[in-house]
């Protein structure tokens, strides 16, 4: 490990939700080659243990916990586990999410509480899990993944929209709260993202609309002023950007990594 690298989380403890694909995955690499301590927290136990076995070089810096990150038990469980074994908790990013798309009039209050819970209450009982260990610390570092969705208005959506926007919110009020701490709290706001996630969209188009898997694709790529979909890796530089210590001055940011299509929206 060279000492003099600018990007570097040595002695740091990094947890990231949402971690057995996609944007978490793609984090979790990134750290480690940074030279963190990494805890995978999912709620799938089997696509985890996958996700774990990719790290097996660097075995001994990653540890796993199934958890969902509604449930406030298993949060404060599985939190504890992670301290733990990889000692108090440094860094802190969000990124389990859920996105489900339906027509605002056939939404019951059900499926408006999913998107809810996992989206906006997941990510506050996470941070109510990690913060302690940052306040004792007197240094820390929470990335929340939000969505251009938290920035802007998107049709047949709105539960999700709604969710994100709150993720926005608490991010820039709770960055206030702990700026005199050493702790930065900011948000990344993906656009279309390539990430399993998206596959659930594209079917949801093709189910709805007929459209071909390619054609429900490229609809959502055209939403990007670069016309593509943005790529898991380019999501996670901007979360670990945000991570290092040299990032102290950036606080309170919902920083879209979009293509653009915020400002051009």
């Amino acid at each position: 490990m060279n000492h003099n690298a600018i990007a570097t989380l040595e002695n740091r403890h990094v947890l990231i939700t949402g971690a057995s694909q996609g944007i978490g995955l793609e984090v979790a690499r990134l750290a480690l080659a940074a030279g963190a301590r990494v805890t995978l927290l999912a709620r799938d136990g089997q696509r985890l243990q996958q996700a774990a076995q990719t790290f097996s070089a660097d075995a001994q810096r990653v540890y796993t916990v199934q958890a969902d990150v509604t449930d406030e038990n298993a949060i404060a469980r599985g939190f504890a586990a992670a301290r733990e074994h990889a000692g108090s908790i440094n860094v802190l990013v969000n990124n389990a999410g859920q996105a489900r798309s339906e027509r605002f009039d056939r939404m019951d209050a059900q499926f408006w509480n999913q998107m809810m819970q996992v989206n906006l209450t997941g990510t506050y009982l996470c941070i109510n899990a990690a913060l302690p260990d940052m306040l004792e610390q007197g240094w820390g570092r929470i990335v929340n993944v939000a969505s251009v969705a938290g920035l802007k208005g998107y049709g047949y959506v709105t539960a999700y929209c709604a969710a994100k926007h709150g993720v926005v919110g608490l991010t820039r009020a709770l960055a206030l709260e702990l700026a005199g701490k050493n702790i930065t709290v900011n948000a990344v706001c993906p656009g279309y993202t390539e990430t399993p996630l998206l596959v659930g969209a594209v079917a949801n188009m093709v189910e709805k609309t007929g459209m071909t898997p390619d054609k429900a694709k490229a609809a959502l790529a055209s939403n990007n002023p670069q016309g593509r979909l943005v790529q898991p890796q380019e999501v996670a530089h901007a979360v670990l950007w945000l991570c290092l210590p040299q990032s102290s001055s950036i606080n309170g940011q919902a920083v879209p990594v979009d293509g653009g299509e915020k400002m051009a929206g």
